[in-house]
Order: C-alpha cells, then sequence, then structure tokens
C-alpha cells in the first residue's frame, strides 16, 4: 500500500510517497509542498502501476544505449526541477546520451532559444542540460555561452528611499507594505515571498521557514522586530493559507510603480485594460529583485562578510555573495577623513 509523507524539516519541503503497489515498489518525491497536489498525484501514481506504466521503462534504441528521453524521465522522477525539460525533450528526443555534447547544446541552444540572451540560452538550456546528464551518471563541463550570468547588478535603495517607497507601499495596501518590509528584511527573492504560508511561521522564535527557490533546500529566516509586529498584526484568527495573497505578475508591478511614484511625489499613471506605462522617474531602474541587492549590501555594511552571507541561506556560493564587496569599500573610502591634512594651520 502506498503512503503519502509529510515534508522532512530540514531535509526537503515536499511530500513524498513511499511503499509496495502491486509488487511495485515506491519511494518518490511528490515534488510538491500542496497536500491535495501530493494526494491526486499518489492516485495517478497508482494508476499508472495498474496499467504497467510503472516504473518508466527506458526507451530503446537502435544502440541500445541510453537516450536523453530516459534520462530526462529519471532526473524528473527523482523529483528534480522540472522546467525548461519539455522543450529539451522535444529537441533531443531518444538521442543517445554519447552524442550529447558541446557542439549538440550549443545548437539546442540556438534551435530553442533563436532570439533571447545568453543569460536565457544559459537558464533555458545550458543548465537544465548539465543537471540531466549529470544525474544520468555522465561526466561533462559544458561551456556556457559567453555573458551568460547576464549584468551583475547590485543596485541598491538607500534608506531613505526605502522608507518613503514603504511609507507609501502602506497607504495603498497594508499587505503590500508587509511584502516589501519582508523583502527588504529577509533579502528574499519575490517567488519565494509569495509562497509564504502562515504553517510556516514562528512569530514567537521570530523565524519563517523559507522553500527556497533554484533548488535550494527549505530553511528557517530571522525575523526583524517590526516584520514580527507587521505579521502578528495581520495574522488571521486561523493562520492557514498563503500569507501573502498576491499574485506573481502585472498587478503587483503596478503597485511597486504606483509605491515608488508617491514616494516622489509623482502621480501614478492610469491602470487601463490595455495596459500602463512608468514615466520617467529616478527610482525607474528599481525593482523587486533591488530589494534583495539591498539587504545583502546592508547586511555587508553591518559588518557580515561574504561567508555570513552564504551561511544565510540566500547565497549558495561565495561567488555570488562577494559582488557585494562595494558595500564594504564605500565603507573603506571613508577613511579618507582621517588622513593628515596638507593644508597650512592657522592660529
Amino acid at each position: 500500500m502506498l503512503k503519502l509523507k509529510d515534508p522532512r524539516k530540514g531535509k526537503s519541503p515536499n511530500y513524498s510517497i513511499r511503499g509496495t503497489y502491486r509488487g511495485i515498489r515506491v519511494d518518490k518525491s511528490c515534488g510538491t509542498h500542496k497536500r491535495s497536489v501530493a494526494v491526486a498525484e499518489l492516485k495517478r501514481l497508482e494508476e499508472a502501476i495498474e496499467r504497467g506504466e510503472y516504473p518508466p521503462k527506458e526507451a530503446p534504441t537502435d544502440r541500445g544505449q541510453p537516450t536523453f528521453l530516459s534520462a530526462a524521465v529519471a532526473y524528473m522522477e527523482a523529483g528534480r526541477r522540472p522546467k525548461y525539460v519539455a522543450r529539451l525533450i522535444k529537441h533531443f528526443g531518444e538521442t543517445p546520451l554519447t552524442e550529447i555534447d558541446q557542439a549538440a547544446i550549443d545548437e539546442a541552444a540556438i534551435a530553442i532559444c533563436p532570439n533571447t540572451t545568453p543569460g536565457t540560452r544559459n537558464a533555458c538550456v545550458y543548465t537544465p542540460v548539465s543537471a540531466i546528464l549529470h544525474h544520468a551518471g555522465i561526466k561533462i563541463t559544458i561551456r556556457r555561452p559567453k555573458g551568460a550570468k547576464g549584468r551583475v547588478v547590485t543596485d541598491w535603495i538607500s534608506e531613505a528611499d526605502a522608507r518613503a517607497i514603504i511609507t507609501a507601499a502602506d497607504k495603498i495596501n497594508p499587505q503590500f507594505g508587509l511584502l516589501l518590509r519582508y523583502l527588504l528584511f529577509t533579502g528574499l527573492r519575490l517567488n519565494e515571498a509569495l509562497r509564504l504560508r502562515w504553517e510556516d511561521l514562528q512569530l514567537d522564535e521570530a523565524t519563517a521557514w523559507v522553500r527556497r527557490s533554484k533548488g535550494g533546500p527549505a530553511s528557517p529566516v530571522r525575523l526583524r522586530g517590526e516584520l514580527v509586529a507587521g505579521m502578528a498584526a495581520r495574522r488571521p484568527q486561523e493562520p492557514v493559507g498563503r500569507v501573502f495573497t498576491f499574485g506573481q505578475g502585472g498587478r503587483l508591478k503596478y503597485l511597486l510603480v504606483r509605491a515608488k511614484l508617491a514616494a516622489l511625489g509623482m502621480p501614478a499613471p492610469v491602470e487601463r485594460p490595455t495596459g500602463w506605462r512608468q514615466p520617467p522617474n529616478r527610482l525607474q531602474w528599481l525593482n523587486f529583485h533591488s530589494f534583495r541587492h539591498t539587504w545583502a549590501t546592508w547586511m555587508r555594511r553591518a559588518g557580515a562578510d561574504v561567508k555570513g552571507l552564504v551561511a544565510t541561506g540566500n547565497w549558495r556560493d561565495e561567488r555570488s555573495a562577494s559582488r557585494y564587496a562595494h558595500a564594504v569599500q564605500r565603507e573603506e573610502w571613508n577613511r579618507v577623513d582621517n588622513l593628515p591634512s596638507v593644508e597650512k594651520k592657522t592660529a
């Protein structure tokens, strides 16, 4: 009999299925933290076993070799990230893994993403192909396209602007103001913040359990005092469900534009069914990810080093976190005021 196992705190945020059904042993992740979706996945798996479709049989080839299709299926069955995999399967199909080399991957990147940036090609093709091949035991070092990491952006918000934007957001929509505070004082990505549930909060301990994106493990984050107070004020009588009920789309971007323009004393663009356009302004560069850069910069200025930023779980390696060295350089330049003067001293 197959059973649904709850997420394991500190190991996986997702439900898993374990047990034996009709002689087939199962131990796999559901790939979701939603119980309703996990229940549906369990039922789908039982039906697949009854039809003889599970476990999946490796697609045969003329050469009798493992193919990209079989490797991709095994990759997803293991609970790995399925994003972009469908397009890769459509392109490579039953190509033997031994034929997928640097040239084949470069060709796939151009075919799948013909008119995109190197960063997009890296995310949609090079990264998932590398993950699938490594999961299949293929040792390959893939050269990423030049500019794959895109332009490194570390623009951060000044204290005065952050205060003005959040104050304006509170007036527009108190829940939106709380969301901006949460982004600013945790350094999380927007999609990570929007996944926060009341069940993930331990306000008496000033912590929140975060389901990380980009394949990172779930981990706790520390909540600043004003965040705890704001969450407590909005906590429903039965604290279940999402904390922030916004959808990740145009409406949320419009609220941020309104808050920015209000902070600058400018009128907001009229929201129409046909869309809206942000007028030129000093904070036009600022987006939701800017709050993450600001948190990292403020943390560095407060004394956190690169290892400290990685230890928070917001970055997986020191190379990514080292981009915020500019914050320390700025503090070091303040020492210029302590240099000796060459001006003549007046009596």
